[in-house]
């Protein structure tokens, strides 16, 4: 695979919202309606970010806001145009970029 390609991830919280809906769909449609490759919507079970307030899915809670990464994986050239997109709807959280190495990468035929 001669190109090179690199992984977006997201930091966002579950209740995070763009236009009053999920942020994490937001980014999903946005993505697919840009044709990234692939992405994938993870929920965390725990975590905390920069308020340092702990989200954690115990039942004690009622308000979890749990964790959500999204993760997109494609050329770094289509990386890099998306990063200003995302930087205009994601106020609070974290974004990364790195570098991959894609081994494989294709479907079958159903």
């Amino acid at each position: 695979m001669g190109a090179r390609w690199a992984r977006l991830r997201i930091y966002i919280g579950e209740h995070d919202k763009y236009q009053g809906k999920p942020l994490y769909m937001h980014l999903l449609y946005m993505f697919k309606k840009r044709g990234v490759k692939g992405a994938t919507v993870y929920r965390g079970i725990a975590g905390y970010g920069s308020h340092s307030l702990i989200h954690t899915t115990s039942i004690l809670r009622l308000s979890e806001d749990l964790p959500i990464v999204v993760e997109v994986v494609d050329e770094e050239h289509v990386i890099n145009e998306l990063i200003e997109e995302v930087k205009k709807v994601v106020k609070e959280g974290l974004i990364t970029v790195e570098p991959v190495q894609v081994v494989f990468y294709g479907h079958s035929e159903k």
